[in-house]
């Protein structure tokens, strides 16, 4: 007699299918990204991506102390500055947005909230670039290590608990690693962006960050996104120079190089579940085209596909369903 497999068994209600599921997303394995621009009594929400705001520092914790409350521990800080030159001065400045921010946080919640901060130069270069140019226009790698590593620097003095070199410049994660080891911040750890690509998927982000380049683009230093092989050699590299975190970026089109990653990995992955992502995702539910359970499958197959953490704008409207 000749057995049929019935896999369906298994499935018959919700009991049964929790029992034996394969990936589960967790709280735990999201970090929340907030924006902090400079004055006070400001929360203005993002056009671009509605239910995310740009806080002061004031209404930043509030936002953060109901943040805790809903369980959420983990955030990602973007600073937004008035003032922007060419060489980024209020990026890596003891006064700068990011740098108060993160002391108001930490003298307000101490260690009730993680803080992870973004180390670039986009957001504070008066051209949209994410280093030093030089006359032609090219962004200079080695010279944008030594901003770079005095931003991040500049975070760990702050109270950061965590540092997330995004700029993708050749090198940047070992003389970071070095800067911080130097100044006695060998415990910070480093969350690398290491396969960030050169994608469209960011328009919404650099509306809310005011970081769009004023000419050209970022295809000189960020990943092509034909390419797989170099995202391996990319996480490799950084891991070499003491990333105790991989990022790939963004993450939904790009699910098989986070599989390829974690397949090589020695150290945590991270996937960015990016602005764009977010934002098509919320039309398509306000518009009635898919319901809102399309938002958890999609950060389960980030999960599935071998992210530890997710990074996502979803993680607060997330906060108690999962």
């Amino acid at each position: 007699m000749q057995i049929t497999r019935r896999p369906r068994r298994l499935r018959k209600n919700e009991i049964v299918r929790k029992m034996v599921r394969e990936t589960k997303l967790n709280l735990e394995d999201l970090v929340y990204p907030l924006f902090v621009v400079e004055g006070e009594k400001i929360k203005n929400e993002i056009s671009s991506m509605p239910g995310n705001y740009h806080f002061s520092i004031d209404m930043l914790l509030q936002e953060v102390d109901l943040l805790i409350g809903l369980g959420i521990d983990k955030i990602m800080l973007f600073g937004i500055p008035d003032d922007k030159d060419p060489v980024g001065t209020q990026g890596y400045a003891e006064d700068g947005i990011i740098q108060e921010g993160v002391k108001s946080l930490k003298e307000t919640f101490g260690d009730k909230i993680y803080i992870i901060t973004d180390v670039c130069m986009c957001e504070y270069t008066s051209h949209g670039h994410c280093g030093i140019l030089d006359c032609k226009g090219y962004v200079q790698n080695d010279i944008t290590l030594e901003y770079l590593g005095k931003t991040a620097l500049s975070h760990a003095k702050a109270g950061a608990d965590m540092v997330a070199p995004s700029d993708m410049m050749d090198g940047r994660v070992g003389y970071i690693r070095q800067v911080l080891d130097a100044n006695g911040f060998e415990n910070v750890p480093i969350m690398a962006y290491s396969a960030k690509y050169s994608s469209a998927y960011y328009g919404p982000f650099r509306e809310a960050a005011g970081s769009a380049p004023s000419f050209g683009d970022r295809k000189s230093y960020q990943m092509d996104p034909a390419n797989s092989r170099e995202a391996i050699l990319e996480a490799a590299l950084d891991m070499e120079e003491g990333a105790d975190i991989i990022m790939v970026k963004p993450a939904l089109s790009y699910l098989d190089i986070i599989c390829k990653i974690k397949e090589i990995s020695e150290v945590p992955v991270a996937a960015y579940n990016v602005s764009g992502e977010y934002s098509m995702l919320k039309m398509a539910v306000e518009k009635g085209l898919m319901n809102e359970d399309v938002i958890l499958e999609t950060l389960l197959s980030m999960k599935r596909a071998g992210a530890d953490i997710i990074i996502t704008y979803f993680a607060k409207e997330l906060a108690g369903k999962i």
